[in-house]
């Protein structure tokens, strides 16, 4: 349904070093930088999620979070420790979730600008 995302973020160097952290572990990569915007995809795709430098960031409200798909419970931890590693907050250490369906298997943070993200397999 998706084509691309794109968030506004106050420092787009941070914001950098904090996404290339959490989204490798993933399979994700940095697919083309420029000193406004920054993009994640698959290696020699297109941008799936960018990053785009914003003189004031206004995060979405409760209920709004993006989630990104893991394929092992090694990666969603990595992903974790990457994000704490990295100036983001735990919102949810990794594990099962059965309150979201059988097989639901995720961890939660806050990354430095406030947006809420996960790593999950469903």
């Amino acid at each position: 349904m998706l084509h691309h995302l794109s968030i506004a973020v106050s420092d787009l160097d941070r914001a950098s070093a904090f996404y290339d952290a959490v989204l490798k572990p993933l399979g994700y990569t940095r697919v083309f930088a420029d000193d406004e915007a920054v993009g994640y995809g698959y290696e020699g795709g297109d941008d799936k999620l960018c990053l785009k430098r914003a003189p004031q960031v206004m995060v979405p409200g409760e209920g709004f979070h993006l989630a990104f798909t893991a394929t092992e419970p090694s990666q969603v931890h990595e992903f974790h420790t990457a994000a704490l590693r990295h100036g983001g907050r735990c919102n949810g250490t990794p594990g099962p979730r059965p309150e979201y369906g059988d097989g639901y298997y995720a961890a939660f943070v806050v990354d430095p600008d406030g947006y809420r993200i996960e790593a999950v397999i469903n």
